[in-house]
């Protein structure tokens, strides 16, 4: 799709046609063994079944179920790698900076009656062949539809704030947020934009990932239904993969937790530019006509 020897467009000029990150394209596998990205794989599958797994529980399952010569620290820092933490109280990995502030949580209870009233986002590691990358998704909770998503090598606060700025420059500005206490979040780079826009932060109970329920759902059947079955070889075939399954997600997957709706016919919005969707139906014609 993107032609190193194209006459007249440069990698970086038909990647931003087509808005595929240039981080995907010329991405370079993370400097990890061969045995370590064996057990993300194989941790990131059983945390999506057993989310409840901490490092120890987890450990244990990986020595004892599976029969790798490992140990705890290993485990350990696998976690904080892929941004993991137990649903259990007790102590996690995705912690706010010291200096951060923490905001309440708002959605106990709360009626969700309209689209853009409530939206959840997070990041979730995601395998590539010989390496990973990080997907962070923002979910609108009445529609369950995707109003965005991007990709990164790592997961900074700067990449955090810039996905849910174009989510907003799409679709209008929702009254609340809702993330995990992690640090990009808590930023103050995040959080300042957001408040910026007028709207509302909320943020999971400490140790509680189940208040951030519906990504953490959307987790488990974007990985089911396409990244586990497609084992992208590279960034730029995986940005290119999850471009076609957004689409599918949004606008022909049925789901029963929205009476076999399809989160287009929830979702309405006003949007403040041209849809993602059509960007790229756009730029696709005009890098094959180029």
């Amino acid at each position: 799709m993107v032609d190193e020897e194209h006459a007249d467009l440069s990698i970086r000029r038909q990647c931003e046609l087509l808005q595929i990150s240039r981080s995907g394209w010329y991405y370079k596998p993370k400097g990890e063994s061969e045995l370590n990205l064996e057990l993300m794989r194989v941790i990131d599958k059983e945390y999506l079944e057993h989310p409840f797994r901490g490092v120890p529980s987890m450990t244990s399952f990986l020595i004892n179920d599976c029969g790798y010569p490992i140990n705890k620290k290993r485990i350990e820092r696998l976690y904080k790698v892929m941004g993991l933490r137990s649903l259990l109280p007790g102590p996690h990995t995705s912690k706010p900076s010291p200096e951060n502030k923490i905001y309440p949580y708002l959605l106990r209870n709360l009626e969700i009656t309209h689209s853009n009233q409530v939206w959840e986002t997070d990041i979730s590691y995601v395998p590539i062949a010989k390496g990973f990358m990080y997907l962070m998704a923002v979910i609108d909770v009445h529609s369950r539809y995707i109003v965005g998503w991007s990709l990164s090598n790592t997961m900074s606060a700067e990449w955090c704030r810039n996905t849910i700025q174009e989510c907003i420059n799409n679709h209008g500005a929702p009254e609340i947020v809702n993330t995990d206490q992690g640090s990009q979040f808590t930023s103050d780079l995040f959080t300042g934009y957001l408040l910026g826009q007028g709207v509302t932060i909320s943020m999971d109970g400490k140790g509680r990932a189940t208040d951030n329920i519906y990504i953490e759902r959307f987790w488990r059947t974007v990985k089911y239904e396409d990244i586990y079955l497609n084992e992208y070889r590279d960034g730029l075939k995986l940005q290119i993969g999850l471009i076609e399954y957004m689409n599918f997600y949004n606008n022909e997957r049925r789901h029963s937790s929205i009476d076999e709706k399809r989160p287009c016919d929830l979702y309405q919005s006003k949007p403040h530019s041209t849809t993602s969707e059509a960007k790229v139906s756009a730029s696709l014609e005009s890098v094959k006509g180029g």
